[in-house]
Formats: structure tokens, C-alpha cells, sequence
């Protein structure tokens, strides 16, 4: 039970520091960013929960959205991209977890 927990407050309550992790590499649409949290980090969120955390995200300038693009005949897809705030509140959220990391090692 305890490690559920832990589990969970380290991914799905925390979402914004994978989303800008992978934002700082490329600019994705947020169906993209579901599909690789999956693939990448191991845990996949609901979609509405990315959706949620993109929009709030956003709201704090964290991300910004890009123009939409259609892509062959399907509907136009909003790409996602870090702003130099996101950028730097991703920093700070690496360093708080590598420093815990090194209290508890």
C-alpha cells in the first residue's frame, strides 16, 4: 500500500515534470505525449489527465501552444512546446528530486 502510494505521487500527481522532460526535447500534440509517457516512463495516465495537465500547464506558461497542422486528411493537431518558464521549472523539479535522491542514499 505504502509503495502504491509513493508510486503514484511520483508519476500520475506529478505529471508536469515527465511532460516537460519530453517538451524539452520536441514539440508533440497531446495525444504524442500520452502514447510516449507510456512507452517511455512505464505508467500510462488517462487521457483526460493529459489533456488536464497540458491545459493548466499552459494556463502558467509552462507550455505554449503551437499552430495546428493537419496531417493526412485527419483532423488539425496542436503541438505542444516548452517555454523557457517551463524549461526552467523543470530544472528546479530535477534538482529537488536529485537532491532528496542523495539525502536518501
Amino acid at each position: 500500500m505504502a509503495f502504491t502510494r509513493l508510486t503514484r505521487k511520483l508519476t500520475i500527481e506529478n505529471l508536469w515534470i515527465y511532460i516537460l522532460k519530453m517538451l524539452s526535447e520536441k514539440p508533440m500534440y497531446a495525444y504524442e505525449v500520452k502514447k510516449s509517457l507510456k512507452q517511455r516512463f512505464g505508467f500510462s495516465p488517462a487521457t483526460i489527465t493529459v489533456y488536464f495537465v497540458l491545459y493548466r500547464m499552459a494556463k502558467e506558461g509552462l507550455v505554449k501552444k503551437g499552430n495546428g497542422m493537419e496531417v493526412s486528411g485527419r483532423p488539425e493537431r496542436r503541438y505542444y512546446e516548452i517555454t523557457p518558464k517551463g524549461l526552467e521549472a523543470f530544472k528546479q523539479g530535477r534538482a529537488f528530486i536529485e537532491n532528496i535522491l542523495r539525502k536518501l542514499s
